[in-house]
């Protein structure tokens, strides 16, 4: 049995809709419309990306084990592959949402100008002001009311309308503070491609050798383009991945030590052991005690 972080995909929450393998726009339901689909109270990566805004009740979303409140009036930027888990939602949770997947993004250009904010949200639970909900409420609701408009057209139209309501989001984002600035856009997109082959194969490759092969560059030169953009080197950010899947794992299952290191594609419980207790100053152990 594979007890490895599961990755959803859009069609398990989209009804079975022919526009839904690459967009889908539930209707807005209290208590967490979907939640019977997968089990989003235990932790899950996904090829979609959702944006949603509360419009009541409240719920907990947690973001690679770092938690955010979400309530009336926030909006919700969750972005494929990320670790997340819903630690609670309220029974009058209630939300207008989208889910669109990374094909229909590159699609339509996202990875670059004002739709970057996609590839690296500065938060993934925004509050907005009450003037700013209703814009993004009545955006929204017009994309609801397409996505269910028969047209032979639909599919083009629902794009569309998409594109505008992300660029409406980008704008509140530009409104927070900026991320340091790049020097070299070549190095932005390296790190973007690294970033999307950690999260696939984090699991079982550990090796800056290996990502560098897969990019087609020196390992020295991935390490220079990576630390150019998030201050850390490539190592780095593989050690992080590897030990937030761990963590989940401990925190999460009941997985004897031994088969979370095999998942996690180590030698032995040993060598987990003294991988988890350097990296973090714990032991698996200790930690999930803790």
């Amino acid at each position: 049995m594979n007890n490895q972080i599961p990755t959803y995909q859009l069609h398990m929450f989209a009804h079975h809709d022919e526009v839904a393998t690459e967009v889908f726009c539930p209707e807005p339901c209290a208590g967490g419309s979907g939640r019977a689909a997968a089990p989003i109270d235990l932790p899950y990566r996904s090829n979609y990306y959702k944006i949603s805004l509360c419009l009541r009740g409240t719920a907990e979303l947690q973001v690679n084990l770092q938690t955010s409140v979400v309530g009336p009036g926030c909006l919700v930027v969750v972005t494929p592959n990320i670790i997340k888990q819903w630690t609670r939602i309220s029974d009058d949770y209630e939300t207008l949402s989208v889910f669109f997947t990374s094909d229909f993004i590159t699609a339509n250009n996202a990875h670059v100008g004002k739709l970057g904010f996609l590839l690296n949200p500065s938060a993934y639970v925004l509050p907005l002001t009450d003037p700013e909900a209703e814009n993004i409420a009545a955006s929204f609701r017009f994309l609801q009311q397409k996505y269910r408009t028969p047209h032979a057209n639909r599919r083009d139209i629902v794009k569309n309308i998409i594109n505008g309501l992300l660029y409406e989001i980008s704008g509140l984002y530009e409104q927070q503070p900026a991320p340091p600035a790049v020097a070299h856009p070549r190095s932005q997109g390296l790190t973007t491609e690294f970033k999307q082959l950690l999260h696939t194969h984090s699991a079982s490759a550990r090796s800056v050798t290996f990502y560098a092969d897969k990019l087609c560059v020196s390992p020295k030169y991935l390490t220079e383009m990576v630390r150019e953009v998030t201050g850390k080197t490539a190592s780095d950010l593989i050690t992080e991945a590897v030990v937030l899947q761990a963590k989940a794992l401990l925190q999460t299952t009941t997985l004897p030590m031994t088969q979370i290191a095999n998942e996690l594609h180590f030698t032995d419980q040993f060598a987990f052991s003294r991988f988890f207790k350097k990296s973090t100053g714990l032991s698996p152990t200790a930690y999930k005690q803790a």
